[in-house]
């Protein structure tokens, strides 16, 4: 895949980027080893000041970096916005917490007198130059849920992100740059995919986080294992949004149009299967299909689109061979389901109600903003429905009733459970999955603390 800026809203290829020689990687490994050596000495006041010295540069550079995002992966504009200021919210919060997180431990006298010691504490060191593989979806937030904690920790970053966001990878690079953060200490890698390998295989490099597909995850952990490397893996999902007899169907179709549109539709935390419960699923059925046939899909620079294209000609050809294979095994469309005709990579607002288990849709990820319809009889057949995927990213759940919410959390096979709301990340709280949705947490202390040497010290008496 070549690396470059194609605008998907018209399929013009806008720049083009040569990938780094082997002399210029090699270059580059040997400085983030290098920085290493200094800056995890750093103290973490001066890691803060220099994290909320970027806040505030990416705050002022809010419209330009939004109009980047949206030029090269087609998200709406307002979304852009929104992406880059959630980006400074949680840069500040790591530098609010980070040294907090990371304090010394000590444990109880009673259990180091009984250790044959005279004191002892548990200490996080930073282990070093962590690889970053990251997708394109949220060309920035991704990165900053991993860069944040790993600067603040004491590592140093090398981005590898995806070929189709290069501008937005650069620019991430020249922010942290001009916040003043030491040469080195993050470093924007414009290589391909088959680079990858060889980068995670070097000694220098110390650890691996990926947010992106299945096999490419796959792919990170066999060479991660091989060289007895930590990795964090945030991959698919294909999130159950639950909707109950008690719960305020107005809001909750209103909440799940946003939930399974947000970004184009190209979220792993989306909403993408919608399980109701027999008694209001007629009801639930009409509003939610109202509110996403009302979707305004447009140019992503203008304001009041809610769904612009997807990002790309293949993205969009792999959702229509989903949404095809379950027309042609008996789903019904209630809306949407075919391509317009015009330029660039689109595709509409869709629902499908008659899903079975024989359907691609079923168990494969739908990256793109179409919905599935599943109807159960009583709670035990939700929580079924909502197991039975090969993914466990996270969930939404509508009820008024306290005996189903603990049900559900007791039951629901993912990394998260919100109840009466949607899906979203935030800086305070662990983020990742279970089963093929990968393993590890990005975000709060639970993700400051992935990439962190944990290390004992003890004194004897």
């Amino acid at each position: 895949m070549a690396i470059a800026t194609v605008n998907p809203a018209t399929g013009e290829t806008l720049t083009t980027f040569e990938a780094l020689d082997e002399r210029e990687l090699e270059r580059r490994l040997q400085l983030a080893e290098a920085t290493f050596r200094t800056y995890r000495t750093t103290s973490f006041a001066d890691r803060a000041r220099l994290l909320n010295r970027a806040a505030d540069l990416l705050d002022e550079d809010r419209e330009d970096v939004a109009r980047t995002m949206s030029t090269e992966m087609g998200k709406p504009l307002a979304q852009a916005r929104a992406e880059a200021a959630k980006c400074a919210k949680a840069m500040r919060w790591y530098a609010e917490h980070a040294e907090s997180l990371l304090a010394d431990e000590v444990p109880a006298e009673r259990d180091v007198k009984d250790s044959g010691g005279s004191r002892a504490l548990v200490r996080c060191r930073p282990l070093g130059p962590v690889l970053a593989v990251m997708p394109w979806n949220f060309p920035l937030w991704q990165v900053m849920r991993f860069a944040a904690p790993a600067l603040m920790a004491g590592n140093v970053g090398l981005l590898k992100h995806a070929s189709n966001v290069p501008r937005t990878a650069l620019w991430l690079e020249d922010l942290l740059r001009r916040a003043g953060f030491p040469e080195g200490c993050f470093q924007t890698l414009l290589v391909g995919s088959g680079a990858i390998d060889a980068i995670l295989r070097d000694d220098r490099v110390k650890a691996a986080t990926l947010t992106g597909s299945e096999p490419a995850g796959r792919a990170v952990a066999a060479t991660a294992g091989e060289m007895i490397k930590k990795t964090v893996l945030e991959l698919g999902g294909s999130d159950p949004f639950v909707v109950m007899p008690s719960a305020d169907l107005d809001r909750a179709a209103e909440t799940a149009v946003t939930a399974r549109v947000q970004n184009n539709g190209q979220s792993c935390i989306a909403a993408k299967r919608f399980i109701v419960h027999a008694d209001v699923y007629d009801a639930f059925v009409e509003r939610f299909v109202a509110g996403m046939a009302a979707l305004t899909v447009g140019d992503p620079m203008a304001e009041g689109t809610d769904v612009g294209p997807l990002a790309s000609e293949q993205g969009r050809a792999d959702l229509e061979e989903l949404v095809d294979d379950a027309r042609h095994g008996g789903a019904d469309v209630l809306c949407g389901g075919e391509r317009p005709d015009r330029p660039g990579w689109w595709y509409p607002p869709t629902v499908l109600a008659g899903i079975t288990r024989e359907m691609r849709i079923h168990r494969e990820e739908a990256f793109g903003p179409v919905a599935t319809l599943y109807r159960a009889g009583d709670l035990d057949e939700a929580v079924l429905i909502a197991n039975d995927t090969p993914f466990g990213l996270s969930s939404n759940v509508w009820t008024r009733q306290e005996a189903e919410v603990e049900r559900f959390v007791r039951d629901l096979e993912a990394g998260g459970v919100f109840v009466n709301g949607m899906t979203a990340s935030h800086p305070a709280f662990p983020f990742g999955g279970v089963k093929r949705s990968g393993y590890g947490r990005e975000l709060a202390g639970q993700g400051i603390r992935e990439f962190c040497n944990i290390t004992t010290v003890w004194h004897g008496a």
